[in-house]
C-alpha cells in the first residue's frame, strides 16, 4: 500500500488560546496512523476564517499534505466557520463524503443534521471537515476512512479502475 501524508488542523477559539485541551485532533492523528498515514502537520488555530485558510493554503500548495483533516467549527453557531473557510479553496467539492458522514451521524443522534462538514480537492490534496466533538469526529471519520485511500489515488493521478 501507498504511504500517504496527513495534516490535523483543530479549530477552537479555546483551544488556540490554551484554556482547552484538544483531544479530537490527536485522535485523529492515532486513526491516520493506524490505516498508514505518515502525520505531518498538525496545529491548533481560533474560529477565524483568514487564519483557517492560510493554513489549509499552506499545507496544499507548499507542504503537498495528500489529505487534510480539520476539526471543529462545522456546526450552526455563529463563530462555526470552517466550511466558509474551506470552500473557496476547493478546486471541487465532493459532497458524498459529507453526506456519508451526515447519513453515520444520523444513526447516534437527530443533531447531526445541523452538522455543515465539507469535502472537496486542492490541487492533488484532500481537503475533509470534521466536526469538533471528540466522538463525532471519530465516526465521521470512521464513516469515511475506508474510501480514503482510494480517493487519494485517484486525486492524484491514478488509473486502476474503482472497481477493481
Amino acid at each position: 500500500m501507498t504511504s500517504y501524508t496527513g495534516g490535523i488542523l483543530t479549530i477552537s477559539d479555546k483551544g488556540a488560546r490554551g484554556e482547552r485541551e484538544d483531544t479530537s485532533g490527536p485522535q485523529l492523528q492515532a486513526m491516520l496512523r493506524e490505516q498508514g498515514f505518515s502525520v505531518v502537520a498538525y496545529a491548533i488555530v481560533p474560529d477565524e476564517i483568514t487564519i483557517i485558510r492560510e493554513t489549509l493554503q499552506k499545507w496544499v500548495d507548499e507542504d503537498n499534505i495528500d489529505l487534510i483533516l480539520s476539526t471543529g467549527g462545522t456546526g450552526v453557531s455563529p463563530s462555526d466557520l470552517t466550511p466558509e473557510a474551506t470552500r473557496p479553496l476547493l478546486d471541487r467539492e465532493i459532497p458524498g463524503i459529507g453526506e456519508a458522514m451526515r447519513q453515520a451521524s444520523l444513526q447516534k443522534t437527530p443533531n447531526a443534521i445541523l452538522s455543515r462538514g465539507i469535502a472537496g480537492i486542492r490541487k492533488n490534496s484532500l481537503i475533509i471537515n470534521l466536526p469538533g466533538s471528540k466522538k463525532a469526529a471519530r465516526e465521521n471519520l470512521e464513516a469515511v476512512l475506508p474510501a480514503l485511500p482510494h480517493a487519494i489515488y485517484k486525486i492524484k493521478g491514478g488509473s486502476k479502475d474503482c472497481g477493481s
